[in-house]
């Protein structure tokens, strides 16, 4: 059982010990301490604020919820409810209500043993590192002040959220409503038993589409698979597009926030590839520039550059690209698991938003999925890790790398990435455990596969020498 303390957020394996796990009190200890870093900021002072909160549809959310409520109007802050959501209705609704921050009861796409606080700002951001830092500190301290009875916080109910979601999506310039309803699309969608059932059903509906094809819609926190979205866990979904002749297969993550497409032929179009498809149509209707990670497919570089814009690789996390995204006025941007960040919508990934401006251009286009997939460059992934002997010197090794590469294109802002003309390799630590991740990425699997293995062979004498 495992809890998992960092500036993303807290996440851990429900029951257990306190301290070992997502026990109940640390689901308290850790709601205090964001409180508390609510309350002592300055244009907080003097005055009631609230928070949203709401969850994945996992078995432990209900129970974490109450925690959430709780601790939150012990500390003197109102609460609104949505109840079973998504991670960018969340976001979006920290805005919609003006409220001081959020709170998303979800572990993503981790197993159902699983669940997390994801925190937000008032902009509806998740915190930044110095926030995250100053957070745990807080927790460690354990020096909580709960408000007297006077001063509790209420708790409020808001069942509109997810649809407010879907009009903000319907109203952007790019989403063509009616190009979608002509071109009666058939579509089959793996909502994984969580929240992708009650937002993007209704979703596809008033988009127009009329043949919708459901697999495991309904919110039970039964996950069917493994709930990340990658191509051994879509069995199901790949049979369903080819026995139902759909035109294109949509699988999400039980927080909606990664998005990944089935092709007709049933084959995978490629997580990384997602982001790549609806920047292309972004671009090809407004100028801007793109922002992606560093462990992210080269295949948006690609794209961005042919049409004349500036691509910009931002460290890993979903907060750091955004700031990247702020920084150079990126108009879209996001990271290859399938996160989708369109800013003219929010600054968040959003997988609802990706599947509206998907299916607007495959309307406009009128091609096959498998056909547009072949007018992108393909690239190739090739993930993998090394475990080392604990006390092994990480930072040592990462720089001996980057030296041995003296002569490439390198990147140390988030481990070490080296850039050569036809391929990279990013290498990461892991900040909880001695193992270094290994991302290589080549115009063919074996290509990415080689070039990986020569890079692990290489930490693995330097972990010897």
């Amino acid at each position: 059982m495992t809890l998992i303390k960092s500036i993303s957020g807290i996440r851990g394996t429900i029951g257990g010990f306190p301290g070992d796990t997502l026990s109940p009190l640390d689901v308290v200890k850790f709601v205090s301490a964001y409180a508390i870093q609510l309350l002592q900021l300055p244009e907080n002072a003097h005055r009631k604020i609230k928070v949203v909160v709401g969850r994945d549809a996992r078995l432990s959310g209900q129970m974490v919820a109450q925690l959430v409520h709780s601790t939150l109007m012990a500390m003197g802050i109102d609460v609104i409810d949505l109840g079973l959501s998504t991670t960018p209705t969340v976001e979006m609704a920290v805005t919609d209500h003006q409220a001081e921050g959020g709170i998303i009861l979800t572990a993503s796409h981790n197993p159902k043993q699983w669940n997390a606080l994801k925190l937000l700002d008032s902009k509806g951001h998740f915190i930044n590192a110095k926030q995250g830092e100053a957070l745990l500190q807080i927790a460690a301290s354990e020096q909580f002040s709960y408000a007297e009875v006077d001063h509790l916080g209420q708790l409020s109910y808001d069942n509109q959220a997810i649809q407010r979601h879907i009009d903000h999506i319907l109203r952007l310039p790019l989403v063509n409503v009616d190009a979608i309803s002509k071109a009666n699309f058939t579509v089959a969608l793996d909502a994984v038993n969580s929240t992708g059932g009650i937002s993007i059903v209704p979703l596809l509906q008033q988009l127009g589409v009329k043949n919708i094809i459901e697999l495991y819609t309904e919110p039970t926190g039964h996950f069917p698979h493994n709930p990340e979205p990658l191509p051994e866990h879509l069995g199901d979904l790949s049979a369903t597009v080819v026995q139902h002749q759909a035109h294109v297969g949509f699988v999400v993550d039980p927080d909606v926030d990664r998005l990944a497409l089935v092709m007709e032929n049933g084959e995978m179009f490629n997580e990384e590839y997602t982001l790549v498809a609806v920047a292309d149509y972004i671009l090809q209707h407004q100028p801007g520039n793109t922002v992606s990670n560093l462990s992210s497919t080269r295949a948006l570089r690609d794209l961005t550059e042919m049409r004349g814009f500036t691509y910009t690789a931002a460290a890993v996390g979903e907060v750091n690209v955004v700031e990247m995204m702020r920084q150079t006025n990126a108009i879209i941007g996001g990271e290859g698991n399938g996160g989708i960040i369109y800013p003219a919508l929010h600054a968040g990934r959003d997988a609802l938003v990706g599947i509206a401006l998907f299916l607007s251009y495959l309307a406009l286009r009128n091609i096959k999925v498998s056909e547009l997939r072949k007018e992108y460059v393909p690239y190739f992934v090739s993930k993998n890790k090394i475990e080392l002997l604990p006390n092994t010197p990480v930072d040592a090794i990462l720089k001996a790398m980057e030296k041995i590469y003296t002569y490439e294109q390198t990147t140390n802002v988030d481990g070490l990435k080296i850039d050569f003309a036809e391929s990279w390799v990013h290498l990461r630590k892991s900040n909880t455990e001695p193992i270094i991740r290994i991302y290589a990425e080549a115009k063919s699997m074996a290509e990415a596969d080689a070039l990986a293995q020569k890079i692990m062979n290489q930490i693995k004498e330097l972990s010897h020498a």
